[in-house]
């Protein structure tokens, strides 16, 4: 992973810890973006791949308000750490 990249899920994930109940719905889903790609859709919720299979998914659903859910929140900060591990696994495996 290169230092940019490195620095800028180290960015989000100081951005989502400091407002985990008051993120907006739309700012999460553009971290998402951005980080995962594009998304699809079902019914309400908004699903990410992600590089593993299993935990931690990524499945955002708007709260009144605008507002993110607070464990969908930790779910993205759970996934930005995993792709961060993942990353720097298959950068050392391809040294």
């Amino acid at each position: 992973m290169d230092d940019a990249e490195d620095l800028l899920i180290e960015k989000l994930i100081t951005e989502l810890q400091s407002s985990e109940k008051s993120i907006r719905f739309s700012r999460l889903l553009t971290i998402c973006e951005n980080v995962f790609g594009e998304y699809r859709t079902s019914g309400s919720h908004h699903i990410f791949k992600t590089p593993w299979q299993g935990d931690p998914r990524i499945n955002l659903q708007k709260l009144k308000g605008n507002l993110a859910k607070p464990y969908q929140v930790r779910q993205v900060l759970q996934s930005l750490r995993k792709l961060k591990e993942v990353k720097k696994k298959n950068e050392q495996e391809n040294r």
